[in-house]
């Protein structure tokens, strides 16, 4: 296992801790979010609205099931988890750190949920989203660093002082 993969909520702050740490660490880095888009030609919001979240779902899972990557930071888009296949083969070469950030944190981060490309379904609130991922979050992770009111090089700090990520890499 070589690669580090970030999940969390949208807003924990996958792609700016992904972009230090990756330096921090001499690692190589991508983002699924942009990697979508590269494939796509569309923004994220655009292919939600236009194709709908199943169809978003399967592109974000062949994405990511076609990375062919070694010594990197992953950062995911936060509904990753809901992509079974996706999630799997991430871990199979990978430490999955979960970036826990605070629901009430979160709300302050998030002022762009209708544009950024989250998958909210129909009638589903942050609240709901939250409490809906947060323990699949869990499921999936090796490691839990708790990002809530910590600035950027904090978290890093912690990543790195954590012993079970060097036990696995």
């Amino acid at each position: 296992m070589n690669n580090i993969v970030l999940i969390g909520m949208p807003s924990a702050g996958k792609s700016t801790l992904g972009v230090v740490l990756a330096k921090t660490l001499g690692m190589n880095f991508i983002d699924t979010d942009l990697v979508i888009q590269q494939k796509t030609g569309r923004l994220l919001q655009k292919i939600i609205n236009e194709d709908g979240i199943k169809d978003f779902l399967k592109i974000e899972e062949n994405s990511i099931l076609s990375l062919k990557v070694n010594n990197t930071v992953i950062a995911t888009g936060g509904s990753v988890i809901f992509c079974g296949k996706a999630i799997e083969y991430l871990k199979q070469e990978s430490i999955v750190v979960y970036l826990k950030v605070e629901f009430d944190e979160i709300v302050k981060r998030l002022d762009n949920i209708t544009t950024r490309g989250v998958v909210l379904a129909t009638g589903q609130n942050l609240k709901d989203m939250y409490n809906e991922r947060a323990p699949l979050y869990e499921k999936y992770s090796d490691v839990i660093i708790d990002c809530s009111n910590k600035v950027v090089e904090e978290i890093i700090s912690n990543v790195i002082k954590e012993e079970k990520l060097w036990e696995k890499l």
